[in-house]
């Protein structure tokens, strides 16, 4: 979102574009409801409303370890041993991910405990935890203060490592997702000159990594190393051959473990050629 939030661009694009933030899931309800034209949606979202189309350029992927998705359980009770996980409920993405890995690990009847990421309250209470986003980053600078609390022995899985170790493709997690009915659905060039400025603006927004340190680093409690691999390594912002092979893989497991309904992308590998 650089080129929105930073001059010289953002008053150019505030002239054609509204934007408003807000949860993936909730982008997601919007782009079905259709009260938004575009949105930043969780890959799982698609196979519920399999009418969004996707704008080709830009995802949220890791094609190795991403560290803001952490799969915790104590070292003593073997990941085939899992009989119950605490999890913010509303990442059906997460969820399906979990839920595929669970299936090949031999428990994929486990069952899902809502809770909010508080990872002691979240062990107290099932075998393992699901944290998501700066919970996960967070929970990793203080792996090291937990054990000397608790003297508890944690297993903590990077879910997209687990993941591309299995399958052997990326793990993708978001997509710009364009409703049925929008103005970008229904006209090419427009559709185009949307992707066109996606894509530049993430193309800035890479080459401004250390402003983004620091203007995250005043808003989160993390520190600037943290946020500085997350953003520049841990992170892969192009819809590549190989991040849509990731979703196709993605969406054919979903579907055979029942995590989530049969769902074919509709996105054509040569599309990814224009950006």
């Amino acid at each position: 979102m650089w080129d929105f939030d930073h001059p010289p661009l953002a008053a150019e694009l505030a002239a054609r574009y509204q934007i408003e933030s807000m949860l993936p899931s909730e982008c997601a309800d919007r782009l079905a409801a259709g009260t938004a034209d575009i949105g930043l949606v969780p890959i799982a979202a698609l196979a519920a409303n399999p009418g969004l189309r996707i704008l080709p350029g830009c995802t949220i992927a890791s094609k190795s370890r991403v560290r803001s998705l952490l799969f915790v359980h104590r070292t003593a009770q073997p990941r085939t041993a899992i009989r119950s996980v605490a999890a913010d409920l509303a990442s059906r993405t997460t969820l399906a991910y979990s839920r595929i890995l669970l299936h090949r690990w031999g428990n994929a009847e486990a069952p899902f405990v809502p809770m909010i990421a508080d990872l002691d309250a979240m062990l107290s209470r099932a075998d393992a935890a699901i944290l998501i986003g700066d919970p996960a980053l967070m929970a990793l600078e203080e792996r090291a203060n937990r054990f000397e609390r608790t003297g508890e022995e944690l297993v903590y899985l990077d879910l997209a490592r687990e993941w591309t170790a299995l399958m052997g493709v990326p793990f993708v997690s978001a997509v710009w997702g364009v409703a049925p009915n929008s103005p970008a659905a229904l006209d090419e060039r427009l559709t185009e000159r949307v992707a066109e400025d996606f894509v530049r603006s993430r193309d800035h927004g890479l080459a401004n990594i250390d402003t983004l340190v620091a203007e995250w680093s005043r808003r989160l409690p993390l520190s600037e190393e943290t946020i500085r691999s997350y953003l520049s390594t841990n992170i892969h912002y192009v819809l590549d051959d190989e991040c849509l092979e990731g979703m196709r893989v993605f969406f054919q497991k979903a579907a055979e473990c029942g995590a989530l309904p049969k769902y074919e992308l509709p996105l054509e590998r040569d599309a990814l050629n224009q950006c």
